[in-house]
């Protein structure tokens, strides 16, 4: 199926607030938003430790992750700055570690007080979607048979007040680490207002890629059968997943680490691939090596003409950080659009997005 690049003109582009500059340091949240809105993004997915960070600076003090008041007032006055720039908030994210805690159990517990103060805060910033990540919780922790009805209570929940609910893969889920595995969840939830939040990192990173590996690829398959799984798998998703069920598609590549990865966790428990999209994840096109493009044709072949949201987390080749031009990154993010789309249409060369078709 070839794409119709004239049909590409009407995506909408976003950009993570968390993803702007050294991600061990970000920037104040107010120079990432004038960076983002100068370069052209219509939208933010607005990051919960922002709220954190901006709340403490906002309010002259350090700020209850479970004061969901305070939360609340310095989301609103997070919204209140992003209409100021024409900024939309298009996502709150990352909700994590949510589904299959045990009955009874204060995980679960949590989880549920957690959800619902979420829910509280994206009615005080204006968004509508909730960003749910696949837990890593360790898996001997959870009761599985509670994963389904865990995320079909809270879809329920965030129905109640028009929101939905957009799951992702995380490639380091104890669980659900690959597309199939949350459309699979996704399916059997059975909620109008829960779909897909893909991402090209997270669908190349873990079905392609393994930063433990001296090549930087899953190895035990030769290199032909590794591509051909691959191209099956993205094969799969084009004709399985109708259009309507992606929410959002999110774009990074991935540096190969200068040396294999420990396959351990480290000492907060992360894996390697958590502690891999931490550093290593720059924009498309400036030194990654993911088949980013296959990820990004294989979702426009569904149909979807969505967000495309920019979340990367630039640590540098060498994962140490960086200081970056804000406005100049953003900038480049906004080109990047311009040829992704051009390359999943067959065109190479690059396209600035101001050049795209119009709708």
């Amino acid at each position: 199926m070839t794409l119709d690049f004239a049909s590409l003109g009407a995506i909408p582009i976003s950009y993570a607030s968390c993803s702007l500059g050294a991600p061990s340091s970000p920037p104040p949240l107010l120079d990432r938003l004038d960076a983002i809105s100068t370069a052209g993004f219509t939208a933010i997915e607005l990051s919960f430790p922002d709220i954190l960070s901006f709340g403490a600076q906002h309010l002259g003090h350090e700020i209850d992750p479970k004061d969901y008041n305070e939360l609340c007032t310095v989301a609103a006055k997070i919204k209140e700055e992003c209409d100021n720039r024409k900024l939309g908030i298009m996502m709150l994210q990352p909700f994590s570690n949510f589904e299959g805690w045990p009955e009874g159990s204060s995980g679960r517990e949590d989880a549920f007080k957690r959800a619902r103060g979420w829910i509280k805060i994206m009615q005080a910033c204006g968004t509508d979607i909730l960003q749910v990540g696949s837990t890593d919780t360790p898996i001997e922790k959870l009761d599985r048979s509670k994963i389904v009805g865990d995320l079909r209570d809270l879809a329920d929940l965030l129905a109640e007040h028009g929101f939905n609910l957009a799951y992702e893969n995380w490639c380091w889920s104890t669980h659900a680490p690959d597309w199939k595995d949350v459309w699979r969840i996704v399916q059997e939830v059975d909620r109008s207002n829960i779909g897909l939040c893909l991402d090209t990192f997270q669908s190349a990173g873990g079905e392609w890629a393994d930063p433990t590996t001296s090549s930087g690829l899953i190895e035990g398959v030769g290199r032909q059968e590794l591509e051909e799984r691959f191209d099956k798998s993205m094969d799969e998703l084009a004709d399985s997943i109708p259009k309507d069920k992606i929410y959002l598609l999110q774009i990074s590549d991935a540096y190969k680490p200068p040396s294999p990865l420990s396959s351990e966790l480290d000492k907060s428990g992360t894996r390697p691939r958590g502690r891999w999209s931490h550093d290593f994840r720059p924009l498309p096109y400036d030194g990654g090596y993911l088949p980013v493009v296959d990820v990004a044709k294989a979702v426009l072949k569904t149909g979807f003409r969505g967000w495309f949201s920019y979340e990367v987390f630039d640590g540098g080749a060498d994962g140490k950080g960086h200081d970056v031009d804000l406005i100049a990154y953003a900038q480049t993010a906004a080109k990047v659009q311009g040829r992704l789309l051009a390359e999943c249409a067959g065109i190479s060369g690059e396209k600035p997005a101001s050049q795209l078709p119009k709708p």
